[in-house]
């Protein structure tokens, strides 16, 4: 019987060119209740983030077609992606490929082989920080200053929905099952937000979202 309560359904997409290591993490992290879906290089995981964007993206450095360091480039370049949490899967350990993994945009960079224990401690924490972000009030000094949308922005009853799961932490995925839609409609209507309100994305939305009393 699979273990559901860690993963809590959250999707990861996970990107390796090495068969036999996709298919051990990919188990592993099914087995702790996460959803996995996989590509081969870079350039298949963009063609992914086309169509539905996970919760979690982690990704090989050194591969075939788009290494990970360009992979996540276009994921920080892009408003529907560059909120992702990555995690940098590599064999190369010594302490500048760490630096340039990290200042390229990834959030946490392992160094094969590794313990699928520590990956998935390091997986819960990245989420969960992510979740703290989404979740945090948008009162007082701590918070940063007030998220700025133009001021004659309307949301459709529809979107404002999808607004009120996004500022309660909700994937996509979640939100899709709760209105009896599809994922991609989802992804629209938050896309949509994003474009009518200026903001980059998901974590901002819910900022706004939780600022103006919508959530």
């Amino acid at each position: 019987m699979k273990e559901t309560s860690v993963g809590n359904h959250r999707r990861l997409l996970l990107i390796d060119d090495d068969p036999n290591l996709i298919l051990l993490v990919k188990d592993y992290l099914e087995f702790r209740g996460y959803e996995v879906v996989t590509a081969e290089n870079g350039r298949e995981a963009l063609e992914i983030l086309e169509n539905e964007i996970p919760d979690m993206i982690i990704c090989d450095v050194m591969m075939p077609e788009m290494d990970g360091y360009s992979l996540v480039k276009h994921v920080r370049e892009d408003s529907r992606t560059s909120w992702i949490p990555v995690l940098f899967l590599s064999a190369k350990g010594q302490s500048q490929d760490r630096v340039k993994g990290l200042n390229t945009g990834a959030d946490v960079y392992m160094v094969k082989p590794f313990e699928p224990e520590e990956l998935v401690a390091q997986v819960e924490s990245s989420l969960k920080q992510a979740a703290r972000i989404a979740d945090r009030p948008g009162k007082g000094h701590d918070s940063g200053p007030k998220i700025q949308v133009p001021f004659d922005v309307e949301l459709t009853p529809t979107e404002l929905r999808v607004v009120q799961f996004v500022a309660r932490g909700m994937a996509n995925r979640e939100i899709a099952d709760e209105l009896n839609v599809s994922q991609r409609t989802t992804e629209s209507h938050v896309s949509n937000m994003l474009g009518k309100t200026g903001l980059h994305n998901r974590t901002e939305l819910a900022r706004w979202a939780i600022e103006n009393s919508m959530a």
